[in-house]
């Protein structure tokens, strides 16, 4: 199941994980402290910087890692693979070791992530009868990431796994002047 969800090497080490967590019985811990690291990463241009610089040494990444761990109260399973990351110098693939763990989980739960992204944000309503659409249309609990671009002027495009739908307005009308291109 997991080599065809994730791959490559920070695929690897989220397997490892998520079969030691599984082990453990901490799955759902382990992904609660990954996604407050990887908030703390987005949040945080010297942390990203950290995460992603080759500058530093592994002996550097490995000592703040380590206190920001710390700080964050961010500790066994979970602060133990983000060390080791940092001792093997992998501490650039992290965000990617994040959400393929994330990946597992959601495999593992049956649920899977839909990319949608709307000219402007969805109402609780829409977006409930989105999800519940698509959740008919895969048969899995479907969870949404949603982004809002003006530039597609109206309408969504939805990217599930491998297939993708744009209902965007932006692209209904760049058809419609590439037809009439042709016509002239």
């Amino acid at each position: 199941m997991a080599d065809t969800i994730v791959s490559g090497m920070a695929g690897r080490y989220a397997t490892a994980l998520f079969e030691l967590a599984s082990e453990a019985g901490a799955i759902d811990s382990v992904k609660a402290d990954l996604d407050r690291l990887s908030a703390m990463i987005a949040e945080s241009a010297d942390l990203a910087r950290l995460v992603k610089s080759p500058v530093f040494s592994a002996e550097a990444q490995l000592k703040a890692i380590a206190a920001v761990l710390g700080q964050a109260g961010i500790s066994g399973l979970a602060g133990n693979f983000v060390k080791l990351v940092a001792q093997n110098r992998r501490l650039f693939a992290l965000p990617k070791m994040i959400s393929d763990y994330a990946a597992l989980v959601a495999a593992q739960r049956g649920e899977t992530t839909a990319q949608v992204t709307v000219a402007a944000p969805l109402s609780d309503t829409h977006f409930a009868a989105l999800r519940d659409a698509l959740a008919q249309q895969t048969g899995k609990d479907v969870n949404l990431d949603v982004t809002v671009d003006p530039s597609i002027l109206g309408g969504l495009i939805v990217k599930l796994g491998s297939r993708m739908v744009d209902a965007s307005l932006k692209t209904k009308l760049n058809s419609i002047r590439h037809a009439m291109k042709e016509v002239r």
